[in-house]
């Protein structure tokens, strides 16, 4: 079993990474800031200025430490990747899949099962625990075009309709997401979902913790063998992850949960955010790391694994997913497991 690896987060602008025999040194300013053990590692994701030098990326490259490079408010740049794991087998099978109408449509059911599940999970927890604040009516209006979203994915094989159905759903999920918002004021007030670039506080936060998902998810379909730029939801596009954002979709309410734990509890605040001369939301340095901290944290609790029945962080089940994904590729399952939370 694989085990979870801990994300090395750089931020700080100038930094410097190299390899010092089997470590990581961390320098900024001439001085060592941090050395870790590379073995360590699962991941190193660089923000803004940040290099490194050519002897780390091979090391990271060969020893499937996944290493990306984002701008400073979080797009993604580049990713340094070794030769492609697994065997050639396996990756034809997924192209042949995603060539097949009928199964893009049975993938598509699977992934979206799960997007839809985790997001009627949300709203009910948020019924759960501050229905007497929220306007009810909304949110069960919004539970009900999720669940009738989710009878009418059954045996649906036109994609358009699939599509159709995703639509509708995530805009009644997010039609009373501020209702899930229990901070008072505009500061994090929650108007509809924008991006490219984020408009206000909380789609800016929305937006950074997807990326950090997207570095994770693509990882680990990486490290399986399997090619993250061959999707089946998402349809092949120069640039684009296909498969990698096919299998974010039922992990993205983890981000959603997180933004919400982090703005209710006051984790962040106001303050940490700024808006450019564009109009465009970002975040200062402080309340990123303090992002990346809670996001770190997040992924070492552990759930109970739905399909599996065992007990692991989440971190890993995210491994665990590109994992069930494979074997459903080669034929060994009948469909894909999505990930779903329990309420």
């Amino acid at each position: 079993m694989k085990h979870l690896l801990n994300t090395l987060y750089v931020t700080s602008q100038g930094t410097y990474l190299a390899k010092e025999g089997e470590a990581v040194v961390v320098r900024n300013d001439g001085e060592t800031r941090l050395r870790v053990p590379a073995h360590t590692l699962g991941g190193v994701v660089c923000f803004g200025q940040v290099s490194a030098s050519p002897q780390l990326m091979a090391h990271c490259a060969e020893n499937d430490i996944g290493m990306s490079f984002l701008s400073e408010n979080g797009r993604f740049l580049a990713r340094v990747v070794g030769e492609a794991s697994g065997n050639v087998l396996l990756r034809r099978a997924q192209y042949r899949m995603a060539d097949d109408p009928a199964a893009c449509a049975l993938v598509t059911r699977c992934v979206l099962t799960g997007k839809l599940a985790n997001e009627r999970s949300v709203l009910r927890r948020g019924l759960r625990d501050h229905g007497a604040e929220m306007d009810r009516a909304a949110v069960e209006g919004a539970l009900a075009v999720i669940d009738g979203a989710l009878r009418r994915l059954e045996g649906e094989g036109d994609m358009e309709v699939l599509r159709g159905l995703e639509g509708a759903a995530a805009n009644a999920y997010f039609g009373v997401f501020d209702g899930l918002v229990r901070v008072a004021g505009e500061a994090f007030a929650f108007r509809g979902r924008n991006r490219r670039p984020p408009l206000d506080n909380i789609n800016c936060l929305l937006s950074f913790l997807y990326t950090l998902l997207m570095h994770d998810v693509r990882s680990a379909l990486e490290t399986t063998g399997l090619d993250p730029a061959v999707g089946f939801l998402h349809r092949d596009r120069p640039g684009r992850m296909g498969l990698a954002l096919d299998m974010m979709e039922e992990w993205r309410t983890l981000a959603d949960r997180l933004a919400l734990t982090l703005v209710n509890r006051r984790q962040v605040n106001a303050g940490g955010f700024e808006t450019t001369a564009s109009g465009a939301v970002r975040m200062d340095d402080e309340t990123r790391k303090a992002v990346l901290v809670a996001y770190q944290k997040r992924k070492q609790e552990e759930v109970e694994h739905p399909f599996l029945g065992e007990r692991m962080e989440i971190g890993l089940a995210v491994h665990v997913q590109a994992q069930l994904f494979a074997r459903f590729v080669r034929g060994d399952l009948d469909g894909y497991p999505p990930f779903v939370w329990r309420s």
